[in-house]
């Protein structure tokens, strides 16, 4: 008996999706629950999974095609096993049975001159690391190369012992006659789909609200002194939980939020939602662009429940796992460029929120304080907001009030 497989029911907020892998064959056999196909939307990577016990039959969407929700993307033989399947005529047919293994695949594409075959997230993480797919050892079905397998690639290459000088010349000699003088390569490659939709959203922003940016700037000296009073001992107590900046900002953000609704609400058509909750997102860097999960109710979260949490969305950004519900909602955002170094920016909104707060790098400055010069680490806070909900007297209060819970963090403790 047949079986479709069909894409996942997609929310309202996600239209269409892309065939990202197929990671079986017609004709492979399949266990019930297995990965057989990868769905890459503007959001997440949503994982289509075996049904039954059974041999993929044909594929009716191919990588890089549209998809619907609940469209049909190929069948699946149910019952059936990998015998049924004619036997191969040539010895490139046998190397792609199922029974073969990844080492004799990833031997013969070798001995072939055949590259592995990648998976598009493994593919950019290779050409991001400058690994060559013919570096990488495929540990896949058939011997694809998965990101995993990329990420031990690099780990690999980082622990290799440097090269003697002498040794890298006739290399670099080598190489050289690939290029000649003058040569400017270019390489084309489509944009991925959440890459896009992130375009798309920020160009609508910018062109719908009367988006403003208020900035101040935060002396971080008493967070600083408090993280590394204590650090050691929240790790200890909270099994292994670091204490970072984000918390302390997250949960002054929070309590500002409550302070001043409108930063909090969001527009609904010509109607303005007022939330008497928080759920502040948390831009975080992945190898498909920047997403942003939701820490939901913040104002019952404690300092470590944010920052487990935070790690915990990090390590599904970098494996590729976060759920359309990590990424759903939202009623304020935070967005940390100075961990990548940058001093000042102006953030863009993220609708149909009012608002995001922008923190930015550590810079120790010259500081006016009680008639005297004395050295402080700085960070600029920037609030880019929507004005058609929230007035400047509004926003720079905001801003204000997140300032002095920062700069004075006993404030988050007795609620003043």
């Amino acid at each position: 008996m047949a079986i479709e497989i069909k894409a996942p029911t997609f929310p309202e907020s996600v239209a269409d999706g892309t065939v990202a892998t197929w990671h079986k064959q017609p004709g492979d056999a399949v266990k019930r629950d297995e990965l057989i196909v990868d769905i890459e939307t503007d959001k997440v990577v949503m994982e289509v999974l075996a049904e039954a016990d059974g041999v993929l039959g044909d594929i009716v969407k191919g990588e890089g095609e549209t998809v619907l929700s609940g469209e049909v993307l190929g069948s699946l033989k149910d019952g059936e096993t990998a015998s049924a399947k004619p036997e191969a005529k040539s010895e490139a047919k046998a190397e792609t049975k199922p029974e073969a293994k990844a080492e004799d695949k990833t031997a013969a594409s070798a001995a072939s001159g055949e590259e592995p075959l990648l998976s598009p997230a493994a593919r950019k993480m290779a050409e991001e690391n400058g690994l060559a797919a013919g570096d990488i050892a495929g540990t896949g079905k058939g011997g694809r190369v998965t990101k995993e397998d990329v990420m031990n690639a690099v780990e690999a290459k980082k622990n290799a012992p440097a090269k003697p000088a002498a040794a890298a010349k006739p290399a670099a000699a080598e190489a050289a006659p690939s290029l000649g003088e003058g040569d400017r390569v270019e390489k084309r490659v489509p944009m991925t789909r959440l890459r896009a939709r992130i375009a798309e959203r920020l160009v609508d922003a910018q062109s719908t609200m009367a988006m403003l940016t208020t900035f101040n700037e935060v002396d971080m000296k008493p967070i600083m002194d408090l993280r590394k009073k204590y650090k050691d001992l929240f790790e200890k107590k909270h099994n292994g939980v670091r204490l970072g900046f984000m918390s302390f900002f997250v949960k002054a953000a929070t309590e500002a939020l409550k302070r001043y609704p409108a930063v909090n609400a969001s527009l609904d058509g010509s109607d303005v939602v007022y939330h008497g909750y928080q759920d502040i997102g948390v831009a975080v860097s992945s190898d498909r662009g920047l997403v942003v999960p939701i820490l939901r109710n913040t104002e019952h979260m404690s300092l470590a429940q944010v920052e487990g949490t935070i790690a915990d969305f990090g390590r599904k950004a970098k494996e590729g796992k976060l759920s359309m519900e990590d990424m759903t909602g939202g009623t304020f955002t935070i967005s940390n460029g100075g961990v990548f170094g940058s001093l000042l920016s102006s953030p863009i909104v993220n609708p149909p929120q009012a608002a995001i707060l922008g923190m930015h790098k550590i810079q120790e400055r010259p500081m006016a304080v009680n008639g005297q010069v004395v050295i402080l680490p700085m960070m600029y806070l920037a609030l880019s907001y929507d004005h058609r909900l929230i007035d400047g007297k509004e926003a720079v209060s905001f801003l204000v009030a997140i300032k002095e819970l920062l700069e004075d963090p006993a404030r988050l403790l007795l609620d003043i």
